[in-house]
């Protein structure tokens, strides 16, 4: 993996990394308009195991946004997620709002680089793998790092917040 490679221009994801000094590695893909589970396309059109490539999702857990991370491959288990930040019940964040928190657009949700530092909890298998792969904030673009990256950018503990 190397810091610095050919991505584009910056997005908010990218330059926090940058600034860290995290090394990462930018895979761009052809988004497809027509998708509608932007994870699964993005393990697909990168050839990459699902349970490598985590979708972000954004709760209100006693009405506190919280940021999940699990493997496309699985659900966020609400409950789980409300206990791992001592709430007592979680629900899907209005996607409306959770543009305008994390200001990204719906598909392209960075864990990192958020305009709003929202509490974040990443599913505990992340940590079974070497790399992880997470939106790099925008559609068709995933960024690769290490799990302990990932939660030191985020400020993120692991729980086992994901069911099949």
């Amino acid at each position: 993996m190397g810091k610095r490679a050919e991505h584009g221009a910056g997005t908010p994801a990218t330059l926090a990394l940058e600034k860290a000094g995290i090394t990462f590695a930018p895979h761009l893909y052809e988004h497809d308009a027509q998708a509608t589970s932007f994870g699964l396309e993005a393990a697909e059109k990168l050839g990459l195991d699902p349970a490598r490539v985590f979708k972000t999702l954004l709760a209100e857990a006693d009405g506190t946004l919280v940021v999940g991370l699990v493997p496309v491959t699985r659900q966020l288990d609400l409950k789980a997620l409300a206990a791992s930040v001592g709430a007592k019940k979680a629900v899907m964040a209005d996607p409306k709002t959770a543009e305008r928190k994390t200001g990204y657009v719906v598909g392209g949700i960075s864990p990192i680089g958020q305009k709003t530092a929202l509490p974040t909890v990443i599913d505990e298998d992340a940590q079974l793998f070497d790399t992880v792969f997470v939106s790099g904030g925008r559609r068709g673009f995933d960024i690769e790092l290490t799990p302990a990256d990932l939660a030191g950018m985020t400020g993120a503990v692991f729980a086992a917040i994901a069911r099949a």
